[in-house]
């Protein structure tokens, strides 16, 4: 029983931080039909960008900060230069994608190396929750990273259904032209929007590297996780992607305790069985 409460936290919080990451994926690649292979790049990318702050400021939260706001800063750009002139053309998008991906790689392993980093979280963060019935203490950390979670779901899910932005991201995405005759400067829309999935990227690598740590290799993890996350909840749907980050963490996490030689496989059986059943994802939408 131990093992199997601390396997389901263990789960929990994988699916949490996933879900970071995948949030902002599941706006670009979900709702926006953009395809971005250079997602996990963003990944990496903010998390050493935070790191860099938090050396410099000593502040965890600045750390955070920098991380969002670099990423969101490059998703701008990278939809204002590149994705605009891409529309439509998902093959396209995703060579040249994989191609910024590739590069990236070459040149944060040049400027960081291949050292493995870690960020110096808050004491409150530190040390382990105690008192819990059956596993007696768990890390306040993972606690956090599931808690963070939540908050930046239903905060994202109130931006897209509850803000006058978010429906017109929606209605962007279901009738540009119509949308754009009304008057709405889509282009400017559509680069808020890549922007605040960049930066999700961005803190979910502050948030993820404070948990584990910065290394290369990373923005490729977290870029299939993200992929099989969003293929399994549903494109563009929020509530889907937590559905999928929890299914995929969870059985990470069974899959490592119970049955370690085949663990890494049940992942792709769980998405294969989806798109089996229902093609567009357990809370995705028709075409």
């Amino acid at each position: 029983m131990k093992l199997f409460l601390i396997t389901t936290l263990n789960g929990l919080t994988l699916a949490a931080l996933y879900f970071l990451v995948a949030s902002g994926f599941s706006l670009v690649f979900g709702l926006m039909r953009n395809v971005n292979m250079a997602h996990g790049s963003l990944y990496l990318l903010g998390a050493y960008i935070g790191y860099q702050f938090q050396e410099a400021t000593g502040s965890w939260v600045a750390a955070i900060a920098g991380g969002f706001l670099s990423m969101a800063l490059l998703g701008l750009l990278l939809q204002h230069y590149l994705f605009r002139f891409l529309e439509g053309q998902e093959l396209r998008q995703t060579l040249v994608t994989i191609g910024i991906s590739i590069i990236a790689a070459d040149l944060m392993l040049a400027y960081w190396g291949g050292t493995t980093y870690q960020f110096e979280i808050p004491d409150a963060l530190y040390g382990a929750l105690r008192g819990i019935p059956v596993i007696k203490v768990y890390p306040i950390y993972r606690l956090f990273i599931l808690v963070a979670a939540i908050t930046v779901g239903i905060a994202l899910w109130l931006f897209l259904n509850r803000t006058r932005i978010g429906m017109m991201i929606r209605a962007g995405v279901d009738d540009r032209d119509m949308l754009s005759a009304t008057g709405v400067n889509v282009h400017l829309i559509f680069a808020l929007t890549f922007a605040l999935g960049a930066g999700l990227a961005g803190l979910a690598g502050v948030v993820g590297g404070s948990a584990l740590s910065i290394a290369p290799g990373e923005d490729l993890r977290y870029l299939l996780a993200s992929l099989v996350v969003v293929i399994v909840g549903g494109m563009g749907s929020v509530a889907g992607s937590a559905v999928g980050a929890i299914l995929i963490g969870l059985t990470e996490q069974y899959g490592l305790a119970y049955s370690p030689t085949y663990g890494v496989v049940y992942t792709f059986v769980i998405m294969v069985a989806v798109l089996a059943v229902r093609p567009q994802g357990i809370m995705g939408r028709s075409a």
